[in-house]
C-alpha cells in the first residue's frame, strides 16, 4: 500500500483522498491544543506559508490520546488554531494514533518509520515527512521544532 491510497476524514467530517496530494511533499503531524508543544503550530504555519507554493502540504491530525490535551470538538479545535496561530493548512478530524483504534494512516506511518519506542507514537507533535513519490522519508519526535525541518523540507522540494 502507498500513502496516496489512504482516505482521511477532514475536520468537517468529509473524506479527503490522499491521492489529491500526489506529487506533493507532506508533513503529517499529530497535534493538540493544550500541550507544551502547541506553540509549534506557529512554526508549522511559517513553513506552510514559505513552501506551500513549491509543493509542501501540512496535514494536522488532532489527537487526544496524550494527557487529554485535545478535548475539544472539531469546531473548537479549528477556532483555537485560527485565532491563536492563524493556521491555514488542513486540519483533519481528531484521530487515535496508537492502540486498537489507531487510524490506518497512522499505523502505516508508524510501520514505515519507527521511533525510539518502536512504532508507538510517544506524544503529540510527532512529525512524518513524505517525499513527492509518497515515501515516508523521516520521522521526528515532538522536541524537534518545525523550523528545524526547514532544510530537510527544502531538499525534498
Amino acid at each position: 500500500m502507498q500513502i496516496t491510497e489512504f482516505k482521511v476524514k477532514q475536520a468537517d467530517g468529509s473524506m479527503d483522498d490522499l491521492s489529491n496530494y500526489e506529487g506533493k511533499v507532506l508533513l503529517i503531524v499529530n497535534t493538540a491544543s493544550k500541550c507544551g508543544f502547541t506553540p509549534q503550530y506557529e512554526g508549522l504555519e511559517k513553513l506552510y506559508k514559505e513552501f506551500s507554493d513549491r509543493g509542501l502540504e501540512i496535514l494536522a491530525f488532532p489527537c487526544n490520546q496524550f494527557g487529554n490535551q485535545e478535548p475539544g470538538d472539531a469546531e473548537e479545535i479549528k477556532n483555537f488554531c485560527t485565532l491563536n496561530y492563524d493556521v491555514s493548512f488542513p486540519l483533519m478530524a481528531k484521530v487515535d494514533v496508537n492502540g486498537k483504534s489507531a487510524d490506518p494512516l497512522w499505523n502505516y506511518l508508524k510501520k514505515e518509520k519507527t521511533g525510539l519506542l518502536g512504532s508507538k507514537i510517544k506524544w503529540n507533535f510527532t512529525k512524518f515527512l513524505v517525499d513527492r513519490e509518497g515515501n515516508v522519508v523521516a520521522r521526528h519526535g515532538p522536541a524537534v521544532k518545525p523550523e528545524q525541518l526547514r532544510s530537510e523540507i527544502e531538499g525534498l522540494l
